[in-house]
C-alpha cells in the first residue's frame, strides 16, 4: 500500500479521525427513510439532529441542492470524527459512462482538496455512489484510488486517507486494487 493510505472494514460512525466522508444526496439533509441502510442515514443517526439542523443552514444559504461532485463540511456533533465532508456522487442508470466516473473522482477531489483548506490531516471515505446509486462497487474503487494517489502525487498533500469498506466484497476489491 502506498504510503498514508489504509483500508479499514467496519462502521465508519466509530472512526476516530479528524474527517469521515457522507455520501449524501442532493439537499444535503440526510436520508428521508427512516432506518434505511444507507451510510447518509446511518450518519446522520449518530451525528444527532444538529448535523440535519447544519446541513439545512448551509443549503439555505446556498439558496440550490448540491451540485454532484462537490462537497461540504460540517461539525460531526455526536461522532468521535472532527468533521464530515459530504459530497453527493453521480446516480447510476444503465450502462456505466465516462462522465459518471469523471464526476466520482470529483467527489474525492473536492473532499482532499476541502481537508487541505481546512488543515484537516486524515479523511476515512467511504465507498461513494456504489449503494444506492448504483456505482459499480469495482469500477468504483479503481476511481477513489486512482483519483487519490493521483491528488497526493499532484499536492504533495500529506493527507492521510483511510478506505473505509464494510462489506466484505468491497474489502476484498480495495485490497486487490492496493497492493
Amino acid at each position: 500500500m502506498q504510503e498514508g493510505i489504509y483500508l479499514w472494514q467496519g462502521d465508519i460512525t466509530t472512526l476516530r479521525c479528524r474527517a469521515i466522508v457522507n455520501a449524501a444526496n442532493s439537499q444535503m439533509l440526510g436520508c428521508f427513510c427512516p432506518n434505511h441502510g444507507c451510510i447518509d442515514n446511518a450518519i446522520h443517526t449518530y451525528a444527532g439532529v444538529q448535523l440535519r439542523a447544519a446541513c439545512a443552514d448551509l443549503m439555505e444559504k446556498q439558496g440550490h441542492e448540491e451540485e454532484i461532485g462537490r462537497a461540504k463540511i460540517t461539525p460531526a456533533f455526536n461522532l468521535p470524527c472532527d468533521c464530515i465532508l459530504h459530497t453527493v456522487g453521480p446516480i447510476v442508470s444503465g450502462w456505466l459512462t465516462r462522465k459518471d466516473k469523471e464526476l466520482l473522482a470529483s467527489c474525492y477531489r473536492s473532499c482532499l482538496e476541502l481537508a487541505d483548506q481546512n488543515n484537516i490531516k486524515s479523511v476515512a471515505f467511504c465507498c461513494i455512489s456504489t449503494g444506492e446509486f448504483h456505482f459499480p462497487n469495482d469500477k468504483a474503487a479503481q476511481v477513489a484510488v486512482s483519483t487519490v494517489k493521483d491528488y497526493k502525487e499532484q499536492t504533495n498533500s500529506e493527507i492521510e486517507v483511510i478506505f473505509n469498506v464494510f462489506k466484505d466484497i468491497d474489502l476484498q476489491i480495495y485490497r486487490d486494487i492496493l497492493r
